[in-house]
């Protein structure tokens, strides 16, 4: 590759799900088209990682089957337990715990993989090669049922971010810890998802940098033990959460600095969305949102080139 890669990667799914709905809602469908076309005029192509309920809402399939006629964006598929068929009653209130599909048994992990890329599959009448976990939750098993449906690409890695403290099902072991995980994209090993092996699918873990330096964070690990406290160190995402721009360049700096052949953007399409997020609450929020991103491509034209999972996928091999 001549130039980096720049990957946008939007976890497409319901509006606030943060929040404890009890019916999931998919008014964000409507405020793809603004993003999509900031993209196009940089020469970016998202690609839209999309959840069930997505997958079955007229207005984004609409817009999605557009982006790939165009040949403007990739749809790949992202996977919330909870309420992706077929459902499985796991902890009383799957609603409200949002177990990972790790949690799940076995055969319930393979059959709602299978179901939601037969639909993906039948809806976009394309193959569907990239992924993302919901609720970034990875694992061995999880992998090779990835690799036998012909996924190619793979983005839940999350380098140095810890998710053993976020809850999902009560009886559950919480998230993945990708504490010492590559931040460079490698094919993975599907009996050790930390390292590099000979399978198919290539794993394009997150954008992310530590917010201080080693010594700083040794420091704070050895003041939090004497406290009785556990935490991991902070970390800087290639993630807009409003008015981090600089932050965001720094991401990229640093990764490219370090010989990186690509870096990697991510949002949720409920994000775009006026209170759609607890992040960007309001139609004010979502303006400094743009600006920001404006900004953002602006500065990264002529430093990358935008490129799908997929098309990056077909660089590396």
């Amino acid at each position: 590759m001549n130039q980096p890669a720049f990957i946008i990667t939007i976890d497409t799914e319901g509006d606030n799900l943060w929040r404890n709905h009890g019916q999931i809602l998919t008014e964000n469908a409507l405020f793809l088209p603004r993003f999509q076309s900031l993209c196009e005029k940089f020469g970016f192509k998202p690609v839209y990682l999309t959840n069930y309920e997505m997958a079955v809402d007229s207005a984004y399939v609409e817009f999605a089957k557009d982006v790939i006629a165009r040949a403007q964006g990739e749809v790949g598929m992202h996977l919330h337990a909870w309420n992706s068929p077929p459902l499985f009653d796991l902890t009383g209130d799957d609603g409200r715990h949002k177990p990972y599909l790790i949690d799940y048994p076995d055969e319930i992990i393979a059959a709602k993989v299978k179901f939601q890329t037969q639909l993906l599959e039948e809806t976009f009448q394309t193959k569907m090669l990239s992924h993302r976990a919901g609720r970034w939750a990875l694992n061995e098993l999880y992998v090779k049922i990835l690799i036998e449906h012909g996924y190619r690409v793979d983005c839940s890695v999350t380098p140095r971010v810890d998710w053993r403290r976020s809850p999902g099902a009560p009886q559950g072991q919480g998230g993945t810890n990708y504490i010492g995980f590559p931040d460079q994209a490698y094919f993975i090993n599907p009996e050790n998802i930390a390292a590099a092996g000979d399978s198919p699918l290539l794993e394009v873990p997150m954008s992310t940098r530590y917010k201080h330096p080693a010594w700083v964070n040794s420091v704070k690990s050895l003041y939090d033990s004497l406290r009785g406290k556990s935490r991991t160190p902070s970390v800087h995402w290639l993630r807009p959460h409003g008015g981090n721009v600089a932050n965001m360049q720094w991401v990229v700096d640093t990764m490219l600095a370090r010989g990186s052949d690509y870096v990697e953007f991510m949002l949720h399409s409920s994000e775009l969305m006026p209170g759609g997020s607890p992040t960007f609450a309001d139609e004010a929020a979502i303006e400094r949102l743009y600006a920001d991103l404006e900004q953002l491509f602006e500065w990264l034209s002529g430093r990358v080139v935008g490129m799908t999972l997929a098309e990056y996928y077909q660089k590396k091999t």
